[in-house]
């Protein structure tokens, strides 16, 4: 039983450290491809508007309740121990630094990350990016790369735009359930708000959106068993694009703040 048990943890072990070197080869595959960018353009502008978007009505409606209920339970911590006039910064920080970005990075993984490697896994299965290859076309670069890209491109944008409604979200029910005026609300954010809470968020996305695409098209590019297959990978690769975001963002927690 102990021996069994030794056995398996160890084949996990190598299996988890096979994974992680083609991944890394995925990488090395696409940072190689990078010059192509210009030939590429159209790919890439391409998946920029299917990753972001098409990506961003969805992403400010969460936003704009996360605000929302943001408001509401800063309120209540603060509540016996300090005024409401913090409620602005306190929330305006929250939102940019935390809830923004990982909430983003999460929806992304949902609705790109699997979307990627259901794409990329039915090529695979139905053999076309063996044509692909039979054409000269490198897959790397034709399909990875782009999508790479743009994830890295367009997750900072998209978290811009929802941190700014969060934080709007916040005001509304400041302002109209919880009695803090408009100047009280923004006096606080522009007194206990720092530019360099922006920007670590914004930091934090690139590499979300970097690792979403990575293991879409890592898990997508690797797919096998036909229909069955494809609708594994597609789980496992929300599965683990959201999982990665909330280990980076632990990570990450630690290296800037």
């Amino acid at each position: 039983m102990v021996s069994k048990s030794v056995s398996s943890f160890g084949k996990g072990v190598i299996g988890f450290f096979e994974e992680a070197g083609i991944i890394t080869r995925l990488l090395a595959g696409i940072i190689r491809s990078l010059p192509r960018i210009p030939k590429s353009r159209r790919l890439v502008l391409y998946q920029m508007e299917h990753i972001g978007v098409n990506s961003l009505p969805l992403v400010l409606i969460i936003a704009a309740f996360t605000g929302a209920v943001a408001a509401w339970q800063a309120a209540y911590q603060l509540k016996g121990i300090a005024p409401l006039s913090f409620l602005g910064g306190a929330v305006a920080r929250a939102i940019v630094t935390e809830l923004a970005p990982v909430l983003t990075g999460i929806v992304i993984a949902g609705r790109v990350g699997a979307s990627i490697a259901a794409e990329l896994g039915t090529m695979k299965v139905t053999e076309q990016i063996d044509a692909l290859e039979i054409m000269a076309v490198n897959p790397i670069r034709f399909l990875a790369m782009p999508r790479f890209v743009a994830a890295v491109i367009m997750l900072p944008i998209i978290a811009l735009f929802a941190s700014f409604i969060a934080v709007l979200g916040a005001y509304v029910v400041s302002n109209y359930f919880l009695g803090v005026s408009f100047a009280v609300f923004f006096n606080s954010v522009k007194q206990y708000f720092d530019l360099f809470d922006l920007f670590s968020g914004l930091i934090k996305t690139v590499f979300f959106g970097a690792f979403t695409a990575l293991l879409g098209c890592h898990i997508g590019l690797r797919t096998e068993g036909g229909a069955e297959g494809v609708g594994n990978s597609t789980i496992r690769s929300f599965v683990l694009s959201a999982a990665s975001i909330l280990i980076l963002d632990y990570i990450l927690w630690m290296i800037l703040f």
